[in-house]
C-alpha cells in the first residue's frame, strides 16, 4: 500500500493505493479480507465507519441461525437438493442457488476451525434443526449471538494477519471509469469521521484495482426497524455510481422489540406470551388478539406458530394464520396510534382459568413441543426460563427485565433479500466491484432462515477467488488515478461543502431522517399500495432536489449524518421504483408484504378496507427485476428490466473432466 497527498482547493487529500479495498467490517467484509490474504493477495485494507458497528456485530434473535448442508444423521441431502430449496423460493437464479449450497460446508467448517462454537455430538456430527422455508434440518446455531461470534473470530483472523483497518471512514462515493463501453470501479471517496467530529473536513481517497463492497442492507430507509441503530447501509451511492439492483421488492419484516432491537422469534413466541395494547402514554392496557379469533386455542396456536413462522407472510394470514398477528399489531400501532407489548409475566387471559393456562386448548404441534420441552406449566416467563434462560438474560443485560415488565414491540424491517446485482463470482455489472453479504441481491422471494449468514461467507469467498484468478494487478499511479477521477472527486467535495454551507444554531438532520424513514415504513415496508408507492416516489424525488437547501447542520460533526440522509433518499427512490414497476406489472402480495387494493379481499372481517389485499398469483416468481438509477440534469428516474431466472445448472461432474478443467483454470472463465 502506498500513500500520496494531493491538493484540491483548500484541502490536502490523502490517497492510499492498493490492490483491493474492502468496504465494511461485518461477517462478509472480514471474511473477504481474511480469505484474500490467505489466498496470497496481501495488498489489501478494510475501510469501515466503525469496526464494532453493523448488523453482523449487533443483531441476533432467539436462536440466530446458520444454514448449511445437512452434516448429521441418516436423512438424505445433497448440494442440488439444497439448491432446489433456495431456487423454489422464487425469483432466485439457479446458478447462484447452487453455489450457495455447494460452498456452505466449506464456509461452515472454516468458522468451526476459527472457533465459532457450533454444537456437535460426541461423534462429531454437527446436528441441525428445521428453520423457516427449510424442508430438512439444515439449520444450526451457536446461540442468539451467532453472527457476533462470527465477526469476533474473523476480526481476530484479520488482526493476526496484520491487515490494515481504516476505522472511522465513511464511504461517500464509488469512483468509476468508462472505457470501450465497459464501466469499472477504480476507487472510493471517504469522509474521515474522526476529523469531522473535531470540526475539520477531511476527504480520503482509495485508489484500487478492486472494491469488495460489504456495506450491508439499506437499514436506514426504515423508521420501524430491527436493524441495529448504528447500521445504515450505503446502497444509494452504489446505485448512483451505476450499479444495478435486483429483487429490490423483496425484504423481510417481522415482530421485534423496539427499545432494544431484537427479533422476537422462536421461544419468545412458543412460550405463549400475552399481546397487550395501550394508549401512547402506556395506560389502558388490553389484550387485543382475542377480538379476532374464534376460539382461544386458535389464538394460542397462532402465537406459537409465530416462533417457527416468524417473518410476516401474506400466505399465512387467512384462516387465522400466524401472520394475522403482524397485521393486528400494525393495526394497533400505525392506524390506531397505540403501543403494543408482549407480557411474559402472565398467561393470556383468554384460554386461562384463574391465571393458569389450559394447555388442552393447544393444537397437536404446540402441545407436543411444550410437552417435549418439559414446559407445560406456569407463566410464559417461567416456561422461557425452563427452555431458554439466555433469552431472558439477553434483555436484562440490555436494561429490560421481562420477568417484571412489558416488552414493547412492532412489525420491523429485518433483512433485504434483494440488493445489488452480482454474477456467479459476485461481481457487479460494474467491473471490479464485488458486492458481498446482504448488500448483494442473492435471494428471491422466500429464503431459508439462516441462509443470510451462509451467504456472507460464500459471497466473500467467491469474490476473493475471482480477484486472485483475474484481478491481481496493482492500481495506476496515484497522480494518474487522480487526474482520471478528478471531476468525480470534486463533485463529492462540493456535496460536502454544500451541506457545510448550511451551518446553523439548530440542526434538523435527524428530524429530516425521521420524516424520510416514516414515509418508507408507511408505504414501502410490509403494507404497500399503488397510490402509496407513487406518493412516496414523488416525495423522494422532491426531497433529493431540496436536500441541500433544506438541511441544516449545527456543526461539521453532523456532516456524516447528512451524507447518510442523502444515501437513504437515493436508496428509497430506487427501491420504491422497483415496487412501482412490480405493481404496474400486475404483481400481487408475496414474500413478506401485502399489496393492498380496493379490489382485494379482507384478511379478517373485523379489519378496515385499507387492509384489502390481492393474494399471490405466483405469476412473476420465474422472473427477476433488475433496476438502474439514472440522474440527468438533476432529475432522477429508474429503468427496470424484467429477466427470466436462470435454471440450476446440470453439470457433468465426472471427476477426470472436472479435474482437467480445474487445473487449466477454466472454471473461472
Amino acid at each position: 500500500m502506498k500513500k500520496d497527498i494531493v491538493s484540491v482547493d483548500d484541502l490536502d487529500i490523502k490517497i492510499f493505493s492498493l490492490n483491493t479495498v474492502i468496504a465494511g467490517s461485518g461477517a462478509a467484509g472480514l471474511n473477504a479480507a481474511d480469505t484474500l490474504y490467505s489466498m496470497g493477495q496481501t495488498d489489501i485494507a478494510i475501510v469501515t465507519e466503525g469496526l464494532l458497528m453493523g448488523t453482523s456485530r449487533n443483531t441476533g434473535s432467539d436462536k440466530q441461525t446458520y444454514y448449511k448442508l445437512t452434516l448429521s444423521g441418516d436423512s438424505s441431502d445433497s448440494v442440488v437438493a439444497m439448491a432446489e430449496t433456495y431456487f423454489n423460493g422464487g425469483c432466485m437464479h439457479g446458478d447462484i442457488a447452487l453455489i450457495e449450497a455447494a460452498l456452505s460446508p466449506r464456509c461452515f467448517f472454516k468458522l468451526v476451525d476459527i472457533g465459532v462454537p457450533f454444537p456437535h455430538n460426541k461423534y462429531g456430527e454437527y446436528v441441525g434443526y428445521k428453520t423457516d422455508h427449510d424442508p430438512r434440518q439444515r439449520a444450526t446455531s451457536a446461540g442468539p449471538l451467532t453472527s457476533r461470534f462470527m465477526t469476533e473470530k474473523l476480526e481476530m483472523q484479520v488482526k493476526n494477519k496484520g491487515i490494515k483497518i481504516f476505522d472511522g471512514y465513511q464511504v461517500i462515493g464509488i469512483l468509476i471509469e468508462k472505457t470501450n463501453g465497459e464501466t469499472k470501479a477504480t476507487g472510493l471517496v471517504t469522509l474521515d469521521k474522526n476529523a469531522a467530529s473535531r470540526g475539520k473536513l477531511e476527504i480520503v481517497l482509495f485508489n484500487c484495482t478492486n472494491i469488495i463492497y460489504a456495506t450491508g442492507g439499506p437499514a436506514g430507509m426504515y423508521l420501524t426497524s430491527v436493524y441495529p441503530k448504528c447500521h445504515m447501509g450505503a446502497s444509494g451511492i452504489a446505485f448512483e455510481a451505476g450499479a444495478r439492483g435486483i429483487n429490490l421488492t423483496e425484504s423481510q419484516y417481522g415482530i421485534a422489540s423496539v427499545k432494544f432491537r431484537w427479533n422476537l422469534s422462536g421461544t419468545y413466541q412458543q412460550v405463549l406470551p400475552r399481546y397487550i395494547s395501550t394508549n401512547p402514554d402506556g395506560i389502558d392496557p388490553k389484550e387485543f388478539l382475542n377480538e379476532y379469533f374464534d376460539t382461544p386455542g386458535q389464538m394460542l396456536d397462532a402465537i406459537f406458530l409465530k416462533g417457527y413462522q416468524w417473518p410476516f407472510d401474506p400466505g399465512k394470514i387467512e384462516n387465522h394464520g400466524s401472520s394475522i398477528i403482524d397485521i393486528l399489531v400494525y393495526n394497533e400501532t400505525r392506524l390506531k396510534g397505540r403501543r403494543v407489548f408482549l407480557d411474559f409475566t402472565k398467561n393470556p387471559q383468554w384460554g386461562s382459568i384463574d391465571g393458569k393456562l389450559d394447555f388442552s386448548l393447544l393444537g397437536k404441534e404446540a402441545y407436543e413441543y411444550l410437552e417435549k420441552s418439559g414446559a407445560l406449566f406456569g407463566t410464559p416467563v417461567e416456561r422461557l426460563a425452563k427452555m431458554n434462560m439466555p433469552a431472558i438474560e439477553l434483555y436484562k443485560y440490555n436494561g429490560i427485565d421481562i420477568t417484571k415488565e412489558y416488552l414493547e414491540i412492532d412489525v420491523c424491517a429485518q433483512h433485504n433479500n434483494g440488493g445489488l446485482v452480482g454474477n456467479i463470482w459476485w461481481e457487479s455489472n460494474i467491473k471490479h466491484l464485488f458486492p458481498v453479504g446482504e448488500v448483494n441481491g442473492v435471494f428471491g422471494v422466500y429464503r431459508p432462515g439462516g441462509s443470510a449468514l451462509n451467504s456472507t461467507q460464500v459471497g466473500s469467498v467467491r469474490a476473493s477467488m475471482y480477484i486472485i484468478g483475474h484481478y491481481n494487478a496493482c492500481p495506476p499511479e496515484a497522480d494518474v488515478f487522480f487526474e482520471r477521477a478528478k471531476k468525480q472527486i470534486t463533485d463529492r467535495i462540493n456535496i460536502a461543502k454544500s451541506f457545510v454551507k448550511n451551518l446553523d444554531t439548530q440542526s434538523n438532520v435527524l428530524e429530516l431522517r425521521k420524516k424520510y424513514q416514516e414515509r418508507m415504513t408507511r408505504h414501502g415496508a410490509h403494507i404497500r399500495s399503488a397510490a402509496g408507492v407513487e406518493h412516496s416516489l414523488a416525495g423522494c424525488r422532491k426531497d433529493l432536489k431540496d436536500i441541500f437547501s433544506k438541511t441544516r447542520l449545527s456543526s461539521l460533526s453532523e456532516l456524516p449524518d447528512a451524507f447518510i440522509n442523502r444515501d437513504i433518499l437515493l436508496s428509497q427512490f430506487v427501491y420504491l421504483s422497483a415496487s412501482d414497476s412490480y405493481i404496474k406489472k400486475g404483481g400481487t402480495s408475496r414474500g413478506s408484504y401485502l399489496i393492498t387494493s380496493e379490489k382485494g379481499r379482507l384478511p379478517h372481517g373485523k379489519l378496515g378496507n385499507e387492509f384489502k389485499f390481492i393474494p399471490d398469483s405466483k405469476a412473476l416468481l420465474d422472473q427477476v427485476c433488475e433496476i438502474e438509477l439514472k440522474v440527468e440534469d438533476g432529475d432522477y428516474k429508474c429503468i427496470t428490466e424484467w429477466k427470466p431466472v436462470r435454471p440450476i445448472p446440470k453439470e457433468d461432474n465426472w471427476f477426470e473432466n472436472v479435474w482437467n478443467e480445474y487445473r487449466k483454470g477454466n472454471i473461472m472463465a
